[in-house]
């Protein structure tokens, strides 16, 4: 025996944090001593490249063998025959035989936080390494005092593939030969507090479909066939372009009735999706998170598979296809991505090394109080580059053209939904939590700096400054922010009986206030359709004709509103009863007029939205826009202009939100021309009553609303009227 009792102790112990010093092959005097761990086999022969076969004693009777080659300067190719008796015999490439498959510049960059492609090195990569295919496994657990692979390949015993540490990195790494596509696998950890747990692999590429949790082995297939689209995104201005969001739940959107009600797939919504986002004029689909996670009732926003899609709805190369898909037809991708939090479920990233690795150990700043999850040590540079890394995969290997990032108010205050003394502040007493703020705008820089033409989005509720402002100005760095503010009084708004609404005039104008601080997205997203708030028709006050017209003109407001436009799905067809994560949207209202009367108004905004550079080159510039009427509570009227940035084209936007018509009422008009109706909510074919001015009106030159000229418009009840120069 040429090795001390300690270590072949350590290593039959499952205690060895270097395997690979003891096992495998090994220089020795003039030879090659070859030791092999088997806990259960009979006899084990060492087949040497050449004939030569070498007999190993076992050395250990925890099932340590070893053998000699004698006249060999350096360790030989061989292969491992394992004989278990009557379990029979086995022919292997020995894992302990392999050098390591990560590099020490990644180990440098890994150790920096700074590794971009840090899914190109942890987890577990099919490929060949000195000649061999196989899988290479690696996973960062610093505090780990031993980890081992499990899985199909090995009858999940974690005696046969224990892992080596890569130093003072935290990596522990292995290559396992013949280990292919579709092997489920996990870690067996013996954390640093002693207990031994299975963990599935935070980098893992796809997951099992739940409630099983194991991770898979995945490599990826598809052939991208966006070339095109790609290099366009790149030059791209998404602040001066038509940004008009279908937000989807993927698992409800629409439901195979055939099969048992079940949710279709992205190969199945990649044709049936793609052709009606095309159809309805939309640019772009945003995914509620796609991201593994195990209680579809979180509506993925649990994530804890942050680098694989759910299976819910079919392999990862299936949703490849369904990116593909969209980016054919025009239609750009943004996904909901979940850094602000993340579930306790034991199999996964809490206390991923026996310590609280990913979160911070002091529950006031490592635990959500309103969600029940963990919350990310931004302060940790090793997570911060987990996460950073992860939105670059996601841009890269889905090529999603963006990201909107979900809870970030809950990222930004020490204090989010928490009582007196049950938060920490921050080294200067503030609530603000500086970390977060820091890994924020590295988010961001490094996003923009990478991936030109994509955007990034936050949901943020509440005033922080320079949400959507560049970092060397002192912004946060994302490209567009929800305008909740807005959303929540244009709903309130709404909401009121038309004989109140003098009275909450301006909850409806407020929002130009401010509407040119962030760069904004106005959202009527599916937070507004859940947890009996009800949905938006029903929102809506009156009797059923009333509600249908105040949602038309609701939505003629917002696609004429500064800011780019979101509405969750079902929002289009007025959806009666309130969204439900396990039930398909109510197709079946199309058979009503009404309803299809609100679809074709959504699909006639966004087609004439599209066509006119008025309304969304300069949405973040007040130049684009100004005031015709913003006082007129008394007839529950407003009136105002936007212009594109050569001020060639000019639209005037009106809505009268009583249900009483207004003949001959005078509008301002900033141009001597023919005032055509490009838009008439009140139509009938929207399901209106017709009320309106014949296609256009004529202006005189009677000055108004501070414009140089004026025209009598008969204003429809409880509509809106987008009217554009006919021609000079």
């Amino acid at each position: 025996m040429s090795v001390a009792s300690r270590e072949l102790e350590a290593v039959v112990r499952r205690q060895h944090h270097n395997p690979h010093g003891v096992l495998g092959a090994h220089p020795d005097g003039g030879g090659v001593v070859i030791r092999a761990f088997r806990p259960a086999a009979t006899e084990i022969k060492a087949l040497i490249d050449g004939g030569e076969t070498v007999a190993l004693e076992r050395i250990h009777a925890g099932g340590v063998f070893e053998g000699r080659v004698d006249g060999v300067e350096r360790p030989p190719h061989y292969r491992l025959e394992v004989d278990y008796g009557p379990g029979g015999t086995f022919t292997i490439e020995d894992p302990y035989a392999f050098a390591p498959t990560i590099g020490e510049l990644d180990l440098h960059l890994i150790g920096e936080g700074r590794h971009e492609e840090l899914y190109a090195k942890l987890g577990a990569h099919v490929r060949e390494h000195q000649g061999v295919r196989g899988t290479a496994f690696a996973v960062w657990a610093p505090a780990a005092r031993a980890i081992s692979v499990v899985g199909d390949f090995n009858s999940w015993d974690g005696r046969l593939h224990a892992m080596r540490s890569l130093g003072s990195s935290g990596i522990w790494e292995l290559f396992l030969p013949a280990v292919e596509p579709g092997a489920r696998y996990k870690y067996e950890i013996l954390g640093g507090d002693g207990e031994l747990k299975l963990k599935a692999d935070p980098y893992a590429f796809e997951t099992e479909l739940p409630p099983k949790t194991a991770s898979v082995v995945f490599e990826p297939h598809h052939r991208w066939a966006d070339g095109d689209w790609l290099a366009r995104r790149a030059s791209r201005r998404p602040l001066a372009e038509p940004m008009s969001i279908y937000e989807v739940h993927v698992g409800s959107w629409r439901l195979n009735p055939v099969e048992g009600n079940r949710s279709l797939t992205y190969v199945e919504l990649a044709d049936e999706l793609s052709a009606y986002v095309t159809d309805m004029g939309f640019t772009h689909v945003e995914l509620l998170p796609v991201m593994a996670h195990p209680f579809s009732g979180s509506w993925g926003y649990q994530v804890t598979g942050y680098f694989a899609p759910t299976p819910r709805y079919g392999s990862p190369d299936d949703l490849r296809r369904f990116v593909d898909r969209l980016h054919s037809r025009g239609v750009g991708v943004i996904v909901d991505w979940v850094p602000a939090h993340f579930p306790r479920d034991d199999f996964a990233l809490a206390r991923f090394d026996g310590t609280a690795l990913y979160e911070h150990a002091d529950p006031r700043r490592g635990a959500h109080p309103d969600w029940g999850t963990l919350v990310f040590n931004y302060g940790r540079h090793e997570v911060r580059n987990f996460l950073i890394a992860n939105a670059l995969f996601w841009l890269r290997e889905y090529h999603v053209d963006g990201i909107r990032v979900d809870a970030v108010a809950s990222m930004l205050y020490l204090d989010y939904s928490r009582r007196e003394g049950e938060w920490v502040p921050n080294e200067f007493g503030g609530r603000e939590d500086l970390d977060a703020v820091a890994f924020l705008k590295q988010l961001n820089e490094v996003l923009y700096g990478r991936e030109p033409g994509i955007v990034s989005v936050a949901e943020e509720s509440t005033a922080w400054p320079g949400v959507s402002r560049p970092t060397y100005v002192g912004g946060l760095g994302f490209g567009f922010k929800w305008n909740m503010g807005w959303m929540h009084d244009s709903l309130r708004y709404f909401q009121q009986d038309p004989i109140y609404r003098r009275y909450h005039h301006h909850e409806l104008t407020f929002s130009l206030m401010y509407a040119f601080s962030e760069n904004f997205i106005l959202p009527l997203s599916h937070d507004e359709v859940v947890h009996g708030k009800g949905s938006l028709i029903n929102k809506m006050p009156g009797d059923r004709w009333q509600k249908f017209a105040n949602l038309r003109a609701l939505y003629a407001y917002m696609w004429a509103h500064p800011g780019k436009k979101l509405l969750f799905m079902g929002g289009e067809l007025a959806q009666e009863a309130e969204w439900g994560h396990a039930r398909s949207l109510d197709w079946h209202l199309l058979e009503r007029s009404e309803h299809a009367g609100v679809q074709s108004l959504v699909r006639d905004l966004n087609r004439r939205y599209r066509e006119e550079p008025a309304l969304w080159e300069l949405d973040s510039d007040p130049a684009g826009f100004w005031w015709l009427e913003p006082n007129d509570a008394d007839n529950n009227v407003i009136a105002f202009a936007r212009a594109s940035r050569d001020r060639e084209r000019v639209l005037v936007f009106v809505a009268n939100l009583s249900p009483v018509p207004r003949a001959a009422h005078r509008l301002g008009l900033p141009r001597a021309c023919r005032w055509r109706e490009a838009l008439n909510t009140d139509s009938t074919y929207y399901g209106g009553s017709d009320v309106g001015n014949l296609g256009g009106v004529a202006p005189e030159p009677i000055p108004w609303h501070d414009q140089p000229f004026s025209a009598e418009v008969t204003l429809p009840p409880l509509a809106a009227l987008w009217l554009i120069p006919d021609g000079d």
